[in-house]
């Protein structure tokens, strides 16, 4: 039965594709490329020779119902980016959900993603993070969003063009105050590097492929003021369930989960 691939690409060493994307590549009746000469050497390398679409950010909802089309008619359509996974900060996301709407099977092949590299190789100890992708281009949609994550207690994490780095810094800077900075660049490439800087006095070369880590304020997590039944409410309004809430609170409040639990059940 046709389907949807959802294929990873390698971000920067060819050598890190997977057998099984290669195989499914070779395989499928169609390649939708977020660029299509981006792809070519990578599909090349491979002796890759399937029929290739372009599905990129100006086109993603006129595509996407071709694309759908397609698999109807019987034809298996692979979905990869110029780098990494489709979907983070790159197109996919609008293709991927109308295949779910419409019970068009999709299956995901994994691969490598700039976001998880960068974070293994900086060393960052932090119990998670929160990825923003690409900063908005406005600076009043740039403000709005970092003010939703500058006090998380986490990392934040996005990607930079080279020649935003600078002006991203001072903007950043601007906005959480002087914080430690991981500049990860040109991931599994040659020139691969972690330089750390902080946003006051901000260095780092303006070159290559940019994963920006913004550490966490270290400044006291402001839900420590408050009381245990409260800190909980709060988790439980975001959504989480009573085990998430419980442990995070525990882990957060540096406590016994069994001593959260017992005020979790006392708030039923």
């Amino acid at each position: 039965m046709a389907k949807l691939f959802i294929v990873g690409t390698p971000i920067g060493n060819l050598n890190d594709i997977t057998l099984r994307a290669i195989d499914t590549l070779k395989n499928v009746d169609v390649i939708a490329c977020e660029d299509t000469r981006h792809s070519l050497p990578l599909l090349n390398h491979f002796d890759i020779k399937a029929k290739l679409v372009a599905y990129h950010k100006f086109n993603e909802v006129e595509m996407a119902g071709k694309i759908v089309d397609m698999i109807h008619s019987g034809q298996s359509v692979a979905i990869i980016t110029d780098a990494g996974m489709p979907s983070i900060s790159d197109p996919g996301a609008e293709l991927i959900a109308k295949c779910r709407k419409l019970g068009v099977e999709t299956e995901l092949v994994p691969g490598p993603t700039a976001l998880a590299s960068a974070i293994t190789l900086s060393g960052t100890k932090a119990q998670g993070f929160t990825f923003v992708g690409f900063l908005p281009e406005k600076t009043a949609d740039k403000k709005a969003l970092i003010s939703r994550v500058k006090d998380t207690g986490l990392p934040i994490v996005m990607y930079v063009a080279p020649h935003d780095l600078v002006k991203t810094a001072g903007f950043l800077f601007e906005e959480l105050g002087d914080r430690t900075v991981h500049v990860c660049r040109e991931l599994t490439k040659v020139h691969e590097c972690v330089e750390d800087t902080t946003l006051k006095d901000f260095h780092a070369e303006e070159r290559g492929e940019i994963v920006l880590i913004v550490d966490a304020s270290e400044q006291a997590n402001p839900l420590l003021e408050m009381n245990v039944e409260d800190h909980l409410r709060h988790y439980f309004a975001l959504g989480y369930d009573q085990k998430s809430a419980v442990k995070t609170v525990a882990q957060e409040r540096s406590l016994p989960k069994n001593d959260v639990y017992q005020v979790a059940i006392n708030l039923k």
